[in-house]
């Protein structure tokens, strides 16, 4: 209506409302300990850039990388009184944890912020979800077993731990089950030694067999930081959220040769693969291959993430595995600090590969 005259009474709810200028943000004291790790680096950025007063609990490596609104309570996480002693006279509308992995941690998590935080965030794993499957689609009603991997099923304690507090006292406590997510410093791989992706990377450039585990068939999920941080922060302060496990995945799959092909492609070098069975090199191998190849990698998972939708509308991991495997090894490349050569890791993959090509060979006769 033009007609000034009209009492502001008279008029639709609806239309007051439109007329209204809303321009408050909300803004959240977040506290994270951790903060600064392959998962956690993304999150921290992006609360900050959100505008969020971030404090953060670690030892301080990483954290000169991050500007804004950031408060560092330099600490050992483990050493409750110091940390109780700094907190003292704070508090936060969130509290994350990324380097829990035990309950007794979470039972310390606990007696610091049991009254002193509006919501606890504990990351956990996708690797706990039942091994073996019994349906390659999961989702965070699929039961938690894994029998291979002890980092799991601590895991699997500390989320009973968390939901029991949030049962029996209320204490408002989030789940996040991340699968395989990486960042700009580590390709994502499924064989590799201690010092992370450079040793196959380097393995690639020098025209070296590279060992993928299974027939390369089966399928994997790929989660870049910064799509997973989109997530993490959309559960923050999230009231729906209290009292839930949530996944945060890429919805896209692939085999393991297309990930290892479209390392190869970034490299501009040809593919030279060995298949070799998960329960063979678990068998023979220094590394832990028992848990992270048979109790997580060497399983098809395809994740649903209608639940995260639903609590954070609007989510969608948008960047494609080969957009990020790509920006990763360009970055890899290009930073000396991220360039770990592991000369015992390359020595065990031609003993692995000789083994295997002189049984061939001996079988051919």
């Amino acid at each position: 209506s033009t007609d000034q005259n009209i009492h502001p009474s008279l008029l639709p709810r609806c239309f007051l409302i439109s007329t209204l200028k809303i321009s408050q943000e909300i803004y959240m004291k977040i506290l994270l300990i951790g903060g600064t790790g392959t998962i956690s680096m993304a999150v921290s950025k992006l609360l900050l850039s959100q505008g969020h007063t971030l404090y953060l609990v670690n030892r301080g490596s990483r954290s000169h990388t991050l500007t804004g609104d950031i408060i560092e309570l330099k600490a050992d996480i483990n050493e409750e009184a110091s940390v109780s002693r700094l907190i003292k006279d704070l508090s936060f509308d969130v509290v994350a944890d990324f380097i829990a992995f035990t309950k007794d941690q979470l039972a310390r998590d606990y007696r610091l912020f049991k009254d002193k935080t509006k919501q606890f965030v504990y990351i956990s794993s996708a690797s706990a979800y039942q091994k073996p499957l019994s349906d390659y689609r999961i989702n965070e009603g699929t039961p938690l077993a894994n029998p291979y991997w002890e980092y799991s099923r601590n895991k699997i304690a500390g989320e009973d731990y968390l939901m029991k507090l949030y049962r029996d006292s209320g204490f408002p406590i989030t789940i996040v089950r991340p699968s395989h997510t990486y960042s700009e410093r580590s390709v994502p791989l499924g064989v590799h030694g201690i010092n992370g992706s450079y040793g196959v990377i380097k393995r690639m450039l020098e025209g070296k067999p590279v060992i993928i585990h299974g027939d390369g068939t089966s399928l994997w999920t790929l989660t870049h930081s910064l799509d997973f941080a989109k997530g993490f922060a959309g559960l923050m302060g999230n009231i729906h959220a209290i009292g839930e496990a949530v996944q945060i995945t890429s919805d896209e799959a692939l085999t393991w040769n297309q990930i290892y092909q479209i390392i190869a492609d970034v490299l501009g070098v040809r593919l030279n693969a060995v298949h070799v069975s998960s329960e063979f090199l678990a068998s023979c191998s220094p590394y832990d291959f028992t848990g992270s190849l048979l109790g997580d990698k060497a399983n098809t998972v395809v994740f649903d993430n209608s639940k995260l939708k639903r609590l954070v509308p609007g989510f969608t991991a948008s960047i494609r595995a080969d957009q990020g495997i790509k920006d990763t090894i360009t970055y890899v490349l290009s930073h000396p600090e991220c360039q770990k050569e592991d000369p015992e890791f390359d020595n065990w993959c031609d003993k692995v590969c000789a083994v295997l090509s002189d049984a061939a060979e001996k079988l051919r006769y």
